[in-house]
């Protein structure tokens, strides 16, 4: 019986340390099968998932699913099958963000109905970006994040996911700059007019 010691693990077969973790249940052992094809599966989750970031937190998640899934199957080639798996993994990934993209579409179209029906709309809602007085003193004052979001929104006219994607945030990142944008020109405004008075 072969000995596999640190030093000669990387020349023994796949089969060999397949069969050695299902016997020791020894994670290294695992670790050590998987770092040989762990650069492909980061390759083809980029290819999938389309973010770096993404791509490598699926590498870490392929892992765990090892775990549990190498006892459940019998695997003749364990990188065809590692394929497969890592695919599969991407696949459900994909379907689970279109799903919550669905969500999220619907979340916001129900909010722009809101705000195109209800009477008590923002300053920068009823007078656009230049027919209110003080308003871009107003703006000027903002935080970066919402200053860019309400430039953005309001003067190029861009959709919440168009502006997730120019600033690489989530769209409910964008909402809440904005919904914050808002509040605060408000009380600006309210705070200027007073002062006009």
């Amino acid at each position: 019986m072969l000995k596999i010691t640190h030093r000669n693990r990387e020349d023994v077969p796949d089969e060999v340390l397949l069969d050695r973790y299902r016997s020791s249940g020894d994670l290294e052992i695992l670790g050590e099968l998987y770092n040989r094809y762990m650069h492909l599966v980061f390759g083809l989750c980029l290819k999938y998932l389309q973010n770096r970031e993404d791509a490598g937190d699926a590498v870490m998640q392929v892992f765990e699913k090892l775990i549990i899934e190498v006892p459940k199957h019998e695997i003749q080639n364990f990188k065809s099958w590692l394929y497969v798996l890592a695919k599969n993994y991407c696949l459900m990934q994909i379907r689970s963000d279109k799903s919550q993209s669905r969500h999220m579409d619907k979340w916001i179209k129900e909010q722009e109905n809101y705000m195109e029906f209800h009477p008590d709309l923002h300053p920068i809602d009823e007078a656009g970006t230049d027919g209110y007085p003080g308003l871009k003193e107003c703006i000027e004052e903002l935080k970066q994040e919402q200053k860019i979001c309400v430039e953005l929104f309001y003067y190029q006219n861009k959709s919440y996911r168009e502006i997730s994607k120019i600033l690489e945030m989530e769209e409910k990142k964008v909402k809440s700059y904005l919904q914050n944008a808002k509040r605060n020109l408000k009380i600006c405004l309210e705070e200027r007019n007073v002062g006009e008075e």
